[in-house]
C-alpha cells in the first residue's frame, strides 16, 4: 500500500475559550490526543470576546498538528460546531462573508485561519456539553480560565 492510501492517524482535539468580561481578556486551551499521547496548548489575550477564544482553541489546536490526521474536534461552542454542520460556514463563503440577515459575518479573519488550519485534515466537529460532565472540556476550561488569572488581576 502507498503512503496515500495509508490510513489517517486519529487524534481527538477538545477545546475552549473563556473571557472575562464579552469583550474581555481571554484565554483558549487545547488538548490533544493521539493513543496515550496527550499535548496541552493554552494561550491568552488581552482584548478578545469569548467566540474568538473558542475559535482560537481549533485553531491552535489544528495548527499544531504536524501531518495530515483524521481529527475529532471536541467543543462547547456552539457556534463553532453549528457553522460547520450546519452548513453555515459554506453560506458564509458564497455570500461574501454575509450571514443570512445580510450582515457582515463576526471573526471572519478566524474563521478563515481555521478553515485553512483544516484543509488538510479529515476533521468531524462534535458539540460536547460545556461546565458539565465531560473530563476533558473542564480541562481545557480550567486551562483557559486559568490563563486570565495568570495575566491579569481577575
Amino acid at each position: 500500500m502507498s503512503d496515500s492510501r495509508k490510513p489517517l492517524p486519529l487524534v481527538n482535539i477538545h477545546t475552549d475559550g473563556a473571557c472575562s468580561g464579552n469583550p474581555g481578556p481571554g484565554g483558549w486551551a487545547a488538548i490533544l490526543v493521539f493513543g496515550d499521547i496527550e499535548k496541552e496548548l493554552s494561550g491568552f489575550e488581552q482584548h478578545t470576546t469569548n467566540n474568538r477564544m473558542e475559535l482560537m482553541a481549533a485553531i491552535r489546536g489544528l495548527e499544531a498538528l504536524n501531518r495530515p490526521c483524521r481529527v475529532r474536534l471536541h467543543s462547547d461552542s456552539a457556534y463553532l460546531v453549528s457553522a460547520f454542520n450546519l452548513g453555515w460556514i459554506d453560506n458564509w463563503q458564497k455570500n461574501g462573508w454575509k450571514n443570512a440577515a445580510g450582515n457582515a459575518v463576526s471573526n471572519p479573519d478566524l474563521w478563515k485561519r481555521l478553515l485553512k488550519a483544516m484543509e488538510p485534515h479529515d476533521v468531524t466537529l462534535i458539540k460536547v456539553k460545556g461546565h458539565s460532565d465531560d473530563e476533558m472540556n473542564n480541562r481545557c476550561d480550567k486551562m483557559a480560565v486559568n490563563e486570565i488569572k495568570q495575566n491579569t488581576n481577575v
